[in-house]
C-alpha cells in the first residue's frame, strides 16, 4: 500500500541520492516488522528506486534510565525482528552499543550508502530531538513517518486541554483515516539483499541476540533494575492481546479498575517500545466486533460510549487506547516542554502553590519511596508491583501519584520524584502517555474540585481509605505485601540528585 501523505514528513532539505546502493530504514520507534507505516514506506521507496532495503535498529547504552530491565525488553523485541526479517529476506542490522558513544557515526556511515533514509516520527522523550539532530547532519533526504496512532499527528494543530475536547476532534476527523491501515504481514523481498560494507560491519558489529542474559551482563547499564518475567517483542505482545480478547475485554468496562479482577489489557509496555501497533490492536478488536469504518457515527458529541457501535467493554477499551493515548501523543508533538511541570495548567499549579506550606501528613525520602517503605499499605503494594514486575495497575497509579503529592515538601519535587520512579522502573515509562498520567494527578486534563483541601487546594483528592472501600484489593495486597524479597537498597539517584 501507499502510506498516506498525512503520515509523511520531510525531516531535512537534502536531496535523494539515486546513485547510491540501498534504502535505509532507521528504526527507532516502530520496532516491529508488521503494522508499520515507516517500514511500508521504506519498502515502497526501495521498489521505486530499484534498491535493496537495509533495516537498522540501534540500541544506545546511555539513554536516560538505561537498565537491564529496559534493555532486556528491547533486546527480546530485536530477536523477534531478526527472525521476521530473515523470513522475508530483508537485511536486518541490529546494533547494540557496547559502551557510551561507541555507536556514534554508524548512522552517518550507512546513510553515505543510502539513496534515502526513512525513520520514525515519535512524540515525547528524547527521540524527536535525536531525529532532528541526525537529519540535519546527513547529506541525504530523511523522511519521518508517523505510525503512532489511528489519527495522524498532522491531523491536529492545537494542544487539547481535556479528553472531551480531543474526543470531539477525533469524532469529527478520525473516520476519514480509518480506511488506511498498515499491512498486517511483512512483504517478502526478492532479489539482491542489501549489504553492510565490511568496514562498517567491523567497526560496528551486529549484535549477537542468541543470549540476551550474557549480552546484558556485558553492558554498562544500571544492573540493579533487573529484568522482569514479562517478555518483550511482538510475539509476546500478540499473545497478550489474544488473551485479553478471550475474556477481559468484555469485562473491561465494569472490572478494569479492580486490581483483583485482572480485566486490564496490560499492553502498554509493548505499545511504548513500538513492538505492538495501536493499529494492530484496533484492527483485532474491530474484527472481533464486526466493525467497518462506515459504522463510526459522524458526530462530535464527545460521548465516550456509543460512537463505535461495539460492546461497552470494547468501547471503554478503545477510549483508553485511542482517546487518552493519542491525546498524550498529539499534545507532546505540538507542545514544547510537554513533560515539564509548567505543562500543568496554571489553575492547578496556583492551587498547589497556595497550599505548598500546608503541613504534610508524612514525609519520605526518595530512597524510602523507591523501597516501598511508607505507612500506607496500598501505596507500598503499588510501588512493589512496579519494582518487581515493571508495571502498575492503572487505577492504583493514580492513587500512587496523588499520595506522593501529599507527602512531598513541594509539588515540584513530587512531580520530579514521580517521573523518576516511573521512568526508572516502569516498562511504559519515558512515554508521553505515562507522563500524561502523572500530570493528571496534578490537575492536567481535569477541572477544579471542591471542597478545598489541605495540600491539594482544588486539585482532585484521592485517599487510600476510599480506594480500599471502592476496589477489590484483597488478593492484590496479599500478592504485593511485605516479603523477604523487598530489601530494596538505596535508590541509585537519591544521593546525587535529591
Amino acid at each position: 500500500m501507499t502510506v498516506p501523505p498525512s503520515r509523511l514528513r520531510l525531516a531535512n532539505l537534502a536531496p535523494e541520492r539515486p546513485e547510491r546502493a540501498l534504502v535505509l530504514y532507521w528504526c527507532v520507534g516502530a520496532r516491529r516488522a508488521t503494522h508499520n507505516f515507516a517500514l511500508e514506506h521504506a519498502l515502497d521507496e526501495a521498489r521505486r528506486l530499484a534498491r535493496p532495503l537495509l533495516v537498522l535498529e540501534p540500541l544506545r547504552v546511555d539513554y536516560p534510565w538505561a537498565s537491564a530491565r529496559l534493555h532486556a525488553f528491547a533486546l527480546e523485541g530485536m530477536k523477534d525482528n531478526a527472525r521476521a526479517f530473515a523470513d522475508a529476506s530483508i537485511r536486518y542490522y541490529p546494533y547494540v552499543e557496547p559502551t557510551p558513544g561507541a555507536g556514534r557515526g554508524l548512522l552517518q556511515a550507512l546513510a553515505a550508502h543510502a539513496c534515502l533514509v526513512v525513520t520514525d516520527d515519535v512524540p515525547g522523550s528524547f527521540l524527536p530531538r535525536m531525529v532532528r539532530a541526525a537529519a540535519e547532519r546527513l547529506d541525504v533526504r530523511v523522511v519521518g513517518v508517523d505510525g503512532n496512532g489511528l489519527l495522524p499527528l498532522s491531523a491536529s494543530t492545537q494542544v487539547f486541554s481535556s479528553a472531551l475536547a480531543f474526543r470531539r476532534h477525533l469524532q469529527r476527523v478520525l473516520p476519514d483515516h480509518l480506511g488506511a491501515m498498515p499491512a498486517s504481514t511483512l512483504r517478502t523481498v526478492r532479489g539482491t539483499r542489501a549489504e553492510v560494507p565490511d568496514e562498517i560491519a567491523r567497526r560496528w558489529p551486529a549484535a549477537r541476540l542468541n543470549d540476551v542474559d550474557a549480552l546484558l551482563a556485558s553492558l554498562p547499564i544500571d544492573q540493579s533494575v533487573e529484568r522482569v518475567t514479562l517478555r518483550g517483542g511482538n510475539v509476546a505482545a500478540s499473545e497478550r492481546l489474544a488473551r485479553f480478547l478471550e475474556s477481559p475485554l468484555e469485562r473491561y468496562a465494569e472490572q478494569r479498575n479492580h486490581p483483583d479482577d485482572d480485566a486490564s489489557s496490560a499492553l502498554s509496555p509493548w505499545l511504548h517500545f513500538g513492538q505492538l501497533s495501536a493499529h494492530e490492536v484496533f484492527a483485532t478488536v474491530a474484527a472481533r466486533a464486526g466493525f467497518s469504518p462506515g459504522r463510526a457515527a459522524r458526530t462530535a458529541s464527545g460521548a465516550r460510549l456509543g460512537w463505535w457501535g461495539m460492546s461497552p467493554g470494547a468501547e471503554a477499551f478503545l477510549d483508553q487506547l485511542i482517546t487518552w493515548r493519542e491525546l498524550s501523543h498529539h499534545n507532546a508533538w505540538h507542545e514544547p516542554g510537554f513533560d515539564g511541570y509548567l505543562a500543568i495548567p496554571a489553575w492547578s499549579r496556583a492551587s498547589l502553590a497556595q497550599h505548598a506550606g500546608d503541613p504534610r501528613p508524612a514525609r519520605y525520602t526518595l530512597d524510602e519511596l523507591a523501597g516501598a517503605r511508607t505507612q500506607d499499605e496500598i501505596w507500598n503494594a503499588a510501588q512493589r508491583q512496579l519494582v518487581r514486575t515493571g508495571v502498575m495497575h492503572n487505577y492504583l497509579r493514580m492513587l500512587w501519584g496523588k499520595k506522593l503529592i501529599e507527602w512531598s515538601p513541594t509539588p515540584e519535587q513530587a512531580y520530579a520524584w514521580l517521573l523518576e520512579l516511573n521512568n526508572r522502573y516502569a516498562l511504559d515509562g519515558r512515554d508521553a502517555n505515562s507522563v500524561s498520567g502523572i500530570q493528571w494527578c496534578f490537575g492536567r486534563y481535569d477541572r477544579p474540585w471542591g471542597p478545598r483541601r489541605p495540600v491539594f487546594g482544588v486539585v482532585r483528592f484521592m485517599s487510600s481509605d476510599n480506594t480500599r472501600r471502592k476496589l477489590h484489593l484483597r488478593r492484590y495486597l496479599e500478592r504485593f505485601g511485605v516479603s523477604s524479597n523487598d530489601a530494596a537498597g538505596p535508590h541509585p539517584r537519591a544521593a546525587a540528585h535529591w
